[in-house]
This record gives C-alpha cells, structure tokens and sequence, in this order.
C-alpha cells in the first residue's frame, strides 16, 4: 500500500535526499528499481575475478548510462568506462567519468569535432577506427587544435565493424603510427555475437577463435616492429572465457551488473541451462490497474516502458507459471491461469526485462533499492545520446 501522499513523494524526489525516506511501494509507476545488494554482489564477483587473473576492467556503460554506477565501477578498480557513442560520452565526461573507451568509430564532420574536443578535456581517452580516411581527418583535426588522439585500431572479429585482422590490420596499423597528431593506443577485438550463443562449450569455442584472431595480429603488430601493450575485448558472456586467453589485456562487459532473460538463458560453465553467474538485479516495477477476469491483470508497463527487440517476453518476478505479453504502448497483459499466486487491483508487480540496455535507455532514472526501502535515485545522464 501507497504509505505517503503524492506531494510528499514528490517533495522527497525532488530533493534527491531518499534514503530511509521511501518505500519501493511509495514510487510512481512504470520506474526501474535495481536490487543494490545484488548489484554490489555482482560487481565484487566480476571485479574480483578479473584482478585475479591479472585483467584490466573496464565496464560498458551502455548498460546503464549512469555516471553514479561509473564511479561505483572504478571504486571497485575498473579502470574507466566504455561508451558505444560520443554522447554517452560527452555526458559521462561531464560529470567526472575518466578513463573512456568509444567502442565505435568517429566517421563524420560533427563525431571528428567532439573527439576532438573531448580529447582537450579528456587525454586518456581512447578513440577507434577502421579506415584510413578516418584516420586522415581525426589527424587533420587533432593537428589543427593542439591536441594528440589515443585510437585504437577496431578489429573485425564480429562482422561488423573494424579492419580484418591479420596483415590488412598491421598494415593499417603502420598508416596510423605514421601520423604526428595520433597515438597508437592497442586493438580493440569485440567479438559481440560470442556473448549470447547458447552453451558455455560452443561459446568457448567462438570466442577462443575469435578473440585468437585478435591475438595473432598482435603477435603479427611486434614482428613488424609495433608495440602493442593493449588489447580490450569480452563480454559478460565471456568473461572466463577470454580473461583465460594469454594476450588479451582487459574486458569491457557490462551486463552483468543488472542482467536481463537474454542472458539468463546462455547456460553456464557448470553445464546448468541458467546462467546464474550474476543475478538479476534490474526490475521495472509496474502497478496492477484493471482486473478484467480472476486471471487476467492488466500492468502499466507496454512498448514504451520495456524494451520489445527480443522475441521472448519479460518475466514477472516471485510468480512462476505467470505469463506477459505486451498490449500497446502503455499497457501489459499479466496472465496468471497457471500461477499458485493471484494478484488485486494496485497491487505491484515487479519484471525482469528481456535486454537491459535499451530498457534502461526508455527512463529518466532508477531507483536504488535495498529491500523494500528506496536508498537512492540516479539519473540515466546519457539515456537517448545515441548519436
């Protein structure tokens, strides 16, 4: 039950001061909450199982595009943060987060303009590319205001972007040090499709050979002479897989921290169909808003409060036998034929999102929640900078 009024919740929101002040049942809904013991948990486990095997970490933050879980990153020894676009990075930059890798190439006017400046406020950062008229124009801009761009060559070991590896990329990479405003910063080798194959041995197998791609062409870049100290790949998917793999530097998952059913169902390496490796910690939280048989309850939560890219639907938590289905843009359909569990009308239901990023990406903020008491609000600062 709703304890306090809505002025006084909004009172308390408004004033970020949450903690011990709200209940999770006090939240407006749709609103995404995150389990912080959970998430805690699962921060320490990735965290400490790469330092033990000698990997730098550094966490993707388009998961979450949350300054405040950046931070709590590097606090546990992340070495930065990764962003899929610039804004994600602008945005982070902004609010203190160091320490940047841009997963995607800056092609374009505009995207060379704000490395550019992003590099003046933020040197470290790492930047990657994958063709050598990019590499002409980030040089040129680079050059014209003062500044010395760390990129990356972005290996193709997914069928998406990057440079094949092997001599096509050695030989780029000899174009790239031969630029005076650019610095060689390593190999980015992302193999993305490895993530989610079903079966921990077949995903092994992909990702031992993709990610062995990327280390021959670094074995090929020291025989033509060029040092190459880093290489950054992985997922949550293959965190033991590839920090087990000699020559790969560091792992950039990012899932891990919330998880979502599509990774649930990737199996683990103990042969179990769940990967229980990280638990889900990233609900959407929705209220029970019509009734219309003993079976059938309609939740606020449609298309426009979780993310719809999957082919198999969210998943209520604590109602096994329960089933969802989307039902417009504002609407879901909870039905509960085959759940020992019923519900009422207000009554709030928490779900498990198919795919975590872009469910994140449909919020303003996130509540933190540590039982049923609400100890923080964070806001998604770089939710909708996809550009």
């Amino acid at each position: 039950m709703v304890s306090r009024t809505w002025a006084e919740v909004s009172q308390i929101l408004a004033s970020g001061d949450v903690k011990g002040k709200l209940s999770k049942h006090d939240l407006p809904t749709p609103c995404l909450i995150v389990d912080l013991d959970g998430l805690e948990a699962n921060l320490l486990k990735m965290a400490s199982y790469l330092r033990g095997q000698g990997r730098a970490f550094r966490p993707h933050a388009k998961s979450h595009k949350c300054a405040e879980i950046a931070r709590m990153c590097v606090a546990a020894g992340a070495v930065g943060a990764c962003t899929a676009k610039i804004g994600e990075a602008e945005a982070l930059a902004a609010l203190g987060v160091g320490g940047l890798l841009i997963t995607t190439p800056m092609v374009g006017r505009y995207r060379v303009e704000r490395a550019v400046a992003l590099a003046a406020s933020r040197p470290e950062t790492i930047f990657v590319a994958d063709d050598l008229g990019n590499l002409a124009d980030l040089n040129l801009a680079a050059g014209v205001a003062g500044v010395r761009l760390r990129v990356a060559v972005d290996l193709n070991v997914t069928n998406r972007t990057g440079v094949m590896p092997g001599s096509s990329a050695v030989g780029f990479v000899e174009k790239l040090v031969g630029m005076p405003h650019l610095e060689f910063a390593g190999i980015q080798a992302y193999a993305g499709h490895c993530a989610h194959i079903y079966g921990f041995a077949e995903r092994k197998k992909g990702s031992e050979e993709a990610m062995g791609l990327a280390v021959e062409t670094r074995a090929l870049l020291s025989k033509a002479g060029i040092r190459c100290d880093w290489l950054s790949g992985g997922s949550t998917g293959t965190y033991n897989i590839d920090s087990h793999i000699d020559g790969i530097t560091e792992l950039q998952p990012g899932s891990f921290l919330f998880m979502d059913i599509d990774y649930n169902r990737i199996g683990g390496a103990d042969g179990n169909a769940f990967y229980s490796d990280f638990v889900n910690t990233l609900f959407v939280l929705t209220t029970v808003y019509s009734k219309p048989t003993a079976d059938l309850a309609i939740v606020d939560a449609g298309f426009k409060a979780i993310a719809t890219d999957k082919p198999f639907p969210a998943e209520a938590r604590a109602y096994p036998g329960s089933l969802f289905a989307f039902s417009g843009d504002e609407h879901g359909r909870f039905f509960l034929e085959n759940s020992a569990r019923k519900v009422a009308l207000g009554d709030r239901v928490e779900f498990i999102v198919p795919h975590c990023d872009p469910s994140v990406n449909l919020y303003d903020r996130m509540f933190g929640v540590r039982g049923d008491s609400v100890e923080a609000v964070w806001t998604v600062d770089a939710r909708g900078r996809v550009e």
